[in-house]
């Protein structure tokens, strides 16, 4: 099967030689995570079942209730034996995975269809991936070809011999990967980061994080991984813009405020900050699925299905608000019907930051496109222009697309129009920004 490959800094199709160290076993990580879900699928179903039949037989009265003893005994040995039964099997094929050798060279992540199977899967559970030490976690870092790329100056160099004072980062949305980026290109040439390096003399940097952790903690990673890329890149850095989509935004603006918090070098050449379909006051969706878990979870019947709901990342969760920092989920019951409001995160200083919002309709005014927006963000939100929260944007900065869905913003001609168009401008001189 023939490899597809992220873009490079010029469209071409070239990267770095593979690392010839260990690697992880996604393969096998992906069986241990299947059979793990196997036998706990027969609890799930047990405890509905058992919530279903309780209120059965107390409806008959005290009358049924040695039936019911008995009843919930055999139906709670039965679904653990299932669940044993595929513990059993989950062990024999790890074992003849690991006897056979199976999945050591075959890494995943580096395709563009298996790296989109994991980023799912980082999105829905990344959370518990990390905890667990599963090797299906992403950690942040810098991609070329679907390989991760070392932060240091000759593995940079041999992966960017063209590298440009001026970078463009890329930071992908939930359940994303650096792939992402190519969405309906004809070629590799066709992305945005391609032209830009053609149009503008940037340099493409294409990250790839776990979007299910906190976005505060990927913003941590993303900046200390900056910290480094810019002491280390081939050639002094001058200018440095982020580009973000759907979370990847939100992502972006946390690292930027804690880099800048922390006294981190590398904002002094932040540029440019955009967001595309980014939930800067949140999403619905998840502001419903978190609604949706706690009534679930009232009843016996359906506790099943509101369980399955809480077990969604705290990368999922940080968008009901779009929170940027520890503090709006640490020491908190994540499960809580009202949270506290999320703290809002000032924009970094001498930054232009742009962003675009997106609606499935012409006009954002339709009333479709009020109702649906770009399918998962709604345009106040992607604007940060709410009824009751308003992030500082300037609307000189700000781009509507439409017709057009969430996803159709990693690659857009008139998204690429006023990109190049924001990123043309010169920066201003160290000094001006600094003040």
């Amino acid at each position: 099967m023939t490899q597809v490959t992220a873009p490079d800094p010029t469209g071409r199709q070239r990267g770095p030689d593979p690392d010839a160290g260990s690697q992880p076993n996604e393969v096998r990580a992906l069986s241990a995570l299947a059979f793990g879900e196997l036998r706990a699928f027969p609890g799930a179903i047990r405890d509905m079942h058992l919530g279903i039949a309780q209120r059965a037989f107390r409806g008959v009265g005290p009358a049924a209730r040695p039936v019911q003893i008995i009843h919930d005994a055999l139906s709670r040995r039965g679904y653990d034996a299932i669940g044993s039964g595929a513990a059993l099997l989950g062990r024999a094929a790890d074992a003849a995975m690991e006897t056979g050798g199976i999945g050591r060279d075959a890494l995943l992540s580096s395709t563009r269809p298996g790296s989109a199977a994991i980023a799912a899967l980082n999105g829905l559970i990344g959370d518990r991936l990390e905890r667990t030490g599963s090797d299906l976690h992403q950690p942040t870092s810098v991609r070329l070809h679907g390989q991760p790329v070392a932060i240091d100056p000759d593995s940079l160099g041999a992966a960017f011999p063209e590298a440009t004072s001026r970078l463009v980062v890329f930071l992908h949305g939930l359940m994303g990967s650096e792939f992402y980026w190519q969405w309906n290109a004809s070629d590799a040439r066709d992305t945005y980061g391609a032209r830009l390096a053609e149009e503008l003399g940037f340099t493409p940097v294409y990250l790839r994080y776990n979007s299910g952790r906190h976005v505060s903690e990927n913003g941590r990673s993303v900046a200390e991984l900056l910290e480094q890329l810019v002491e280390a890149w081939p050639v002094p850095v001058s200018e440095v813009a982020l580009v973000g989509h759907s979370i990847g935004g939100l992502v972006a603006r946390s690292a930027c405020y804690q880099a800048a918090e922390s006294g981190q070098r590398w904002t002094e050449h932040v540029c440019h900050v955009v967001s595309l379909g980014t939930p800067h006051l949140g999403a619905p969706l998840e502001q419903g699925a978190h609604l949706a878990a706690a009534a679930l979870s009232a009843l016996p019947e359906t506790r099943m299905f509101g369980t399955f709901l809480r077990r969604r990342s705290a990368g999922i969760r940080d968008l009901r608000h779009g929170s940027l920092v520890d503090e709006d989920w640490r020491g908190r019951d994540p499960d809580a019907l009202r949270a506290a409001a999320c703290r809002e995160v000032p924009l970094l200083e001498g930054a232009t930051h742009c962003f675009v919002s997106a609606t499935v309709t012409r006009s954002p005014r339709h009333p479709v496109g009020r109702l649906l927006g770009d399918v998962l963000v709604l345009v106040p939100s992607a604007t940060g222009q709410g009824r009751t929260r308003r992030i500082p944007f300037q609307a000189e900065y700000g781009h509507h697309v439409g017709p057009a869905h969430h996803l159709a913003l990693l690659n857009h001609p008139e998204v690429y129009d006023r990109l190049r168009g924001w990123l043309a401008k010169p920066p201003a001189p160290m000094h001006e920004r600094a003040a």
